[in-house]
Order: structure tokens, then sequence, then C-alpha cells
């Protein structure tokens, strides 16, 4: 819950309300939809971390199931795309909310954007148990605050009659349904984090009861606190101007409880994206070290350091990356990027349970995925629409999030070579 949390509840219910035309039916549709989907993705995925603790999660059932190429491109696109964009996508929405409490125009949001991303950076070179601590503390906070916010917005709003009326109306605009899909890249980003899971696998115990009883816990809380927050956006705003709102969640509060209440729930949101962008610097370089320790990604990014004992090169170089990102993108091209990509590899390793069940039937499953083969597969065929609904509505960012993802075949290749030639001991055989 932490990692999911982060900037899109308080950003996306506007541009999903925008993009199906203000129909409340259909926002709160996606909303719920996105939550489902990405539940049938967990679910998934725990039976191939209980099956294959180990680090690296996506990245090690991609190379067992189809091989090394897949896995390392998943791997090169997280660390230039998904991991860095995600982090560079908060950072933005970062700068965006500290906007609500300090104007940060132009160059000078950028360089709040870089500087937040320099901080949590900081915090995860210096110790595992420094993150990790910032995580639980900035979790409780926005939940609770998203809680609490939610109920007083529904007791106060007088834009529930509005919202009511707008639910299905008879004569809604035909972004009732076309809008749904592009819609839904919002809200797969604001459940962004679920496929995390993975990475903790290592660390489970007795994961037949762990893992399905977190993942359905965990992601139904998830669905209820993002349909209520919305209704009580809905509540505070109504349809016409929620969904015109930059900062929907500040602009709510701020509406019916005065400006200072409005400041006070936008530092509760930034300390939200920073919880977030902190559980993304935490986990991720797990994968990094994964992908080093078999010979093809840089050998810096396996280190560990000798006094905090953390992947500290790949902390520092995958944020550094990221403050790239952030200085030079928007929130919604990165977000494009982000999904678009992410969700290609996201398919590819539900197909991988397929493989393990037909290569290796008699293995050892802690826990078995419900409704086999139906769950993944259907996962798989959401997965498939989504990536192409984006390269048909948006080809451009399409192709350049691609286009990021063959680059890594060349550098592949590179570092086969190297690997065969200086015969590296720990190198997984390709």
């Amino acid at each position: 819950m932490g990692l999911v949390i982060g900037s899109g509840i308080f950003i996306v219910p506007a541009t999903v309300l925008r993009q199906t035309g203000g129909v409340v039916g259909s926002a709160m549709f996606v909303w719920v939809a996105g939550g489902v989907l990405s539940l049938l993705g967990a679910l998934t995925y725990a039976e191939m971390g209980a099956m294959r603790p180990d680090a690296g999660g996506l990245y090690v059932y991609l190379r067992d199931a189809f091989g090394p190429l897949p896995a390392f491109l998943y791997g090169w696109t997280k660390f230039f795309v998904i991991g860095s964009g995600s982090v560079a996508t908060l950072a933005v929405a970062f700068t965006l909310y500290h906007g609500r409490l300090v104007p940060v125009p132009g160059v000078t949001g950028k360089i709040v954007s870089v500087a937040m991303i320099a901080v949590v950076m900081a915090i995860n070179v210096r110790g595992a148990r420094q993150g990790s601590d910032v995580q639980n503390w900035a979790t409780g906070l926005k939940v609770g605050a998203i809680l609490l916010m939610s109920v007083l917005l529904l007791a106060m709003g007088k834009g529930v009659g509005e919202s009511v009326a707008a639910f299905w109306p008879a004569s809604a605009p035909p972004e009732r349904f076309s809008g749904i899909a592009p819609a839904m890249i919002g809200v797969l980003w604001a459940y962004e984090g679920w496929q995390y899971v993975t990475f903790s696998a290592a660390e489970t115990l007795d994961p037949q009861r762990t893992f399905p009883r977190a993942i359905w816990v965990g992601t139904a809380l998830l669905i209820g606190i993002y349909v209520l927050a919305n209704l009580g956006y809905l509540a505070a705003l109504g349809p016409a101007a929620a969904s015109q709102s930059p900062r929907i969640a500040a602009d709510a509060v701020g509406a019916l409880l005065g400006p200072k209440a409005g400041a006070a729930i936008a530092a509760v949101i930034l300390v939200s994206m920073f919880s977030a962008t902190n559980g993304i610097t935490l986990t991720a370089p797990r994968l990094y070290y994964a992908m080093a320790r078999d010979g093809v990604f840089f050998a810096r990014l396996g280190d560990v350091h000798p006094r905090f004992g953390t992947p500290a090169f790949a902390i520092v170089a995958s944020s550094l990356w990221a403050m790239g990102l952030a200085a030079t993108g928007t929130f919604e091209q990165l977000l494009t990027y982000v999904v678009f990509v992410g969700w290609i590899f996201y398919a590819l390793g539900a197909l991988a349970v397929f493989a393990y069940r037909r290569r290796e039937p008699d293995a050892e499953r802690p826990f078995r995925v419900p409704g086999y083969p139906f769950t993944p597969l259907l996962f798989v065929m959401s997965a498939a629409a989504i990536v192409l609904n984006t390269i048909w509505t948006q080809p451009v960012r399409a192709a350049i999030g691609l286009g990021m993802v063959l680059l890594g075949i060349p550098a592949y290749l590179l570092w086969r070579a190297r690997a065969r030639a200086y015969s590296l001991p720990n190198a997984t055989p390709l």
C-alpha cells in the first residue's frame, strides 16, 4: 500500500473524469476495473514469487521462462524507463502540489523535483533501515489522511446531488465509453506498484498464507480507499469542477474547509509522493543487482557499500537518471511512457506462469494462483488491450517507449560478448 499510494489518487481523478466526459459511473467503473486488473496480476506473480524467492522479481521469472534476452530488456527498460520514469513522474507531481504551498514556477520547479529525488537517494544509500522506517511512518500518515479527508468531504460536500445526476445520464457524451481506455492508463498508474510484491519474495515467511492474505486485503483496501476518495472529491466540487482541477485533492479540501486546510492536505500529499518515491528507490536496485550478478549489466550496480551494506552505486545511478527525466519531461508524457512500457513486460511476466507449470509440473508451489488458467489469461488479455490501445491512440509516445526497449538489444549483445570474453564466473549461461 505504501508503494501504490503515491501521486495518482491526488491528480488522476480529474483526468479520468475529463476523459470519460464527466460521467461519474464510467469513471468509477475505471477505478474499480483497474484495481481488479492489478489484483489479477498480483495473484499471478505471487505464485512465481513463492516458487522462486530470489532477488530480482519479474526479471528472474522472465529469465527462467523465456531466456536471458527478454529478461535483460525488462531490466534495461526498468532502469531507463519504468523504475526511473516512475520516480521522475512522482517528482514532477511533487512539484505540482508543492506549488499549492509555495509557488515554484519554471526552472525552480525543476530544481525542487531534482532535490526531492536527491534526498530520497541519500536516505537509501545510508541504509535499508532508514528507508524502511520512512516508508512505514509515511504510509500510516497518508492512509489516515486520505480516509479522514474523504469522510469530511462526503459529510460536508454540496455536490452529491450533481454527482448522482451525472452518474449515468441519458444524454451522456460519446466519451462515456470511448474515454474508458485512455482513462485506464492514468488509473493503472495510480495502482502502479503492485508488482513489487515479487521483490520481497525472498524474505516472506509462510508464503502460502502470507501472499494471498496480503494481496487480497491490501488490494481490496486500495480499491475502497480510491473509490472513497473519488466520491469525496465529487461531493466537494461536483463533476464539472472536479474534472478541471489540476490539484483535485487540495482544491476539494480548500473549497470546503478553507485555504489553510487545503495547504495542510497538500503537505500530506507531498509526504505521500515522497514515500512512494522512497519505496521504489528502496526496492528496485535489487533487480539491477540481479542483472549485474548475471553478468549482463553494469558490474558496479552489483556492488554493496562496505559501510552501509546497501547497493549504493545502483541507487545513485538510477536516481541520477531519474533526475534527468524529471528535469526534461512533463507529468503526462512520463506517465504514458511508464505505464505503456511497463505493461508490455507485466503481460510477459504473467505468461511466465504457464511456462513454469508446463516445464515444472511437479515443482513445489507454496502458493497457487486461484482460478488458473483463467486468472493469468484474463490479465494477459487485458494488458495486451491496454498496450494496443496506447499504440493506436498515442503512436508517437508509444514509438518512443518501444524505441527505448529495442535499444537494449545491441546493449545486450555487447554485455553477452564481454561475459564470454572474460568468462565471468557468476554469469548465467547465455
